[in-house]
């Protein structure tokens, strides 16, 4: 929580840590420990120093490892990681920006916006295939993933415009499931007006996937989450204020207002974008943000921030390399196993604050 006082507030949070500070570095290493055994691992298996040099000198002891590692697993294995950051990033904003734990871009419906928007362009141009961007070029994929933003801030934008006329968090939650519902309901219009064809690419699409992003893909992906991330990171202070309650941000001189705007900017970049191009992946945003505040036991976004960057990628990461089955050809729905990451820990939240209701009540 953030102080009462300005100098409070910007005190570095580090020396209350104690030896947690020592997390970040294990993250750290975890991930990249991750990324190694994805650029290792799958169906064709890769020592890790055939990796290491593949990746160092572009040198390897086989013509098709090289390949497999910088055509294939590379590109897939960053994309999960910015995905994972991106979608963990978003959710930490919509949970502090609602003050409801059970808030994401996924349950408020940003993730639903933004497949409308992808629907909408996508099944319009007739794009058919394994993969739902391989048909289109620069100019097609960049306008998707403006779709999917603008369809992302849109959802979010009726959720915060309907929302002033409410003061309880949780119907603001249940408005977002319901503007889902509808985006949901316009997205089976056009899948019912659909070729066969589009309907099975659309639908694979939502099973969720790091390994249709190519690298000319990629250069598209990664500047727009980039740029939500760097919102995000400008956002701490404004975030920390809005801790305590919009009333308690105005006294520290917050204009309440743009931050929210910032924030929604932010979350509707990360989830569309990450939407656009890997599907709607749901739980991580989540799952991940209580799993920091477990880890660091503060709610300190100057801590949160960065901690749900690295263990989103890790996560991702780890749920990326579930999907594949390494040893087999084989792929699960990565939305599949990203809900047995997130379903425990939804189900834990639901319990906690029950138990401490009951607490209260007693």
């Amino acid at each position: 929580m953030p102080a009462s006082s300005d100098a409070a507030a910007d005190s570095p949070p580090w020396p209350r840590l104690g030896a947690r500070r020592g997390l970040f570095p294990a993250l750290a290493a975890a991930l990249l420990g991750l990324l190694a055994l994805s650029l290792g691992f799958g169906s064709v298996s890769i020592p890790l120093d055939a990796v290491i040099a593949i990746l160092w000198d572009g040198s390897g002891q086989k013509e098709s490892w090289t390949h497999i590692v910088h055509a294939i697993r590379l590109p897939r294995a960053l994309t999960a990681v910015l995905a994972g950051a991106a979608l963990s990033a978003g959710g930490l904003q919509m949970q502090t920006l609602f003050r409801n734990p059970l808030a994401d871009p996924f349950i408020l419906g940003i993730s639903a916006g933004a497949s409308l928007g992808v629907a909408l362009v996508v099944l319009g141009t007739g794009v058919t295939g394994s993969g739902l961007l391989a048909g289109l070029g620069y100019l097609g994929q960049a306008g998707v993933v403006a779709a999917a933003v603008a369809g992302a801030a849109l959802v979010l934008g009726l959720v915060m415009l309907v929302g002033r006329r409410v003061e309880h968090a949780m119907t603001l939650l249940i408005l977002g499931l319901m503007f889902g519902y509808l985006t949901a309901a316009l997205v089976s219009v056009l899948l019912y007006f659909s070729i066969p064809e589009q309907v099975q690419t659309y639908v694979l699409w939502t099973f969720g996937s790091f390994g249709a992003v190519t690298w000319g893909q990629l250069a598209v992906l990664a500047p727009v989450v980039l740029a939500g991330l760097a919102i995000a990171g400008l956002l701490v202070k404004p975030l920390n204020a809005l801790l305590l309650g919009e009333t308690y941000a105005r006294s520290m001189g917050l204009d309440a207002r743009r931050a929210r705007l910032w924030i929604i900017a932010s979350a509707a970049l990360l989830a569309g974008a990450v939407t656009a191009y890997c599907g709607p992946i749901g739980f991580l945003g989540v799952a991940v943000p209580h799993l920091c505040r477990a880890l660091f036991n503060t709610s300190d976004h100057r801590v949160l921030l960065p901690a749900a960057l690295l263990l989103g990628g890790m996560l991702a990461l780890g749920a990326d390399l579930v999907a594949r089955l390494p040893g087999s050809e084989a792929t699960l729905p990565l939305n599949a196993v990203t809900a047995l990451i997130g379903a425990p820990v939804v189900t834990w939240i639901i319990l906690r604050r029950r138990t401490l209701r009951q607490a209260f009540a007693a």
